[in-house]
């Protein structure tokens, strides 16, 4: 992996050309980072709640890429006011899961982060993803469990049906996760080309959680802390997700890693542009 931390430079202090130093993505006064950062934000009639989005991404993210599901609002109008220069993809198919896949396959820089179109997630945090995979992670899973973590928009059947789907995955597949059912995640864009994304639901987030331990890829959890969301009403549901969720564990246990690769011709390919882009 050639992506690497160096201090950041400024003012007089730089010493290398300009076209050296324009390499590099100031985070702090004390650290810049070579790789672009490219942030997925599926949505669908969520104008209200994008400008508290966009308000807490930083500025030196590469290009936000918003997924618009066909959204009867001003949710793009919205993303261009607050974002200038945001990539927007009209979605062709339904669900989250193909929303993400579009959005991955837009995608330019090296590493992707997904963020939930809500307020739910406070994009500052986007810097502690970042630095675990500058520091050799291959993907960052982001958790409300771990140390440091935490919620404010989960019911109490919820938590519980988040943990027993969490301690299956973990003794079927041999994963360490505190938290399953989670959308704030980053990873090296690399890894699609390692992992399979077949399902266009709700569930690809546990999909993903799965695959990647099953690719043998390093995970590291980041400590992340969820809010409630901002405007509207979630289209969550408990035990109808749960259940799809459920479904893709007990699938991903049933089918062998060779019969995986037979079935990769049929599924969606992240590599070539799905919607269309402005």
């Amino acid at each position: 992996m050639s992506s690497f931390l160096r201090p950041a430079v400024t003012g007089h202090e730089l010493t290398e050309p300009s076209r050296i130093a324009a390499q590099y993505r100031a985070i702090t006064s004390h650290l810049a980072i070579t790789p672009p950062v490219s942030v997925v934000i599926p949505a669908m009639n969520e104008a209200e709640n994008l400008p508290y989005v966009f308000r807490t991404l930083p500025e030196w993210i590469h290009e936000v890429v918003l997924v618009d599901g066909n959204s009867t609002d001003d949710t793009v109008e919205v993303a261009k006011e607050h974002w200038p220069g945001v990539k927007v993809v009209k979605q062709v198919g339904k669900g989250k899961g193909d929303a993400l896949i579009s959005g991955f396959a837009a995608c330019t820089g090296d590493i992707i982060v997904m963020v939930d179109a809500d307020g739910s997630a406070d994009g500052q945090e986007i810097v502690s993803y970042v630095s675990a995979l500058v520091g050799g992670a291959d993907f960052a899973k982001g958790s409300r469990f771990a140390n440091g973590g935490g919620t404010d928009d989960m019911t109490g059947i919820r938590r519980l049906g988040n943990w027993a789907l969490c301690s299956l995955v973990n003794r079927k597949f041999g994963a360490r996760y505190t938290d399953l059912c989670y959308g704030y995640n980053a990873f090296w864009k690399h890894c699609l080309d390692k992992i399979t994304l077949d399902c266009t639901g709700f569930e690809i987030e546990t999909l993903i959680n799965i695959r990647v331990v099953k690719a043998g890829l390093k995970v590291q959890e980041v400590p992340s802390h969820e809010y409630l969301r901002i405007h509207g009403v979630s289209n969550l549901n408990a035990v109808r997700d749960g259940l799809r969720v459920l479904r893709v564990i007990l699938r991903e246990k049933r089918v062998p890693k060779a019969a995986r690769a037979l079935r990769r011709p049929a599924a969606f390919s992240v590599n070539v542009p799905r919607g269309e882009v402005s």
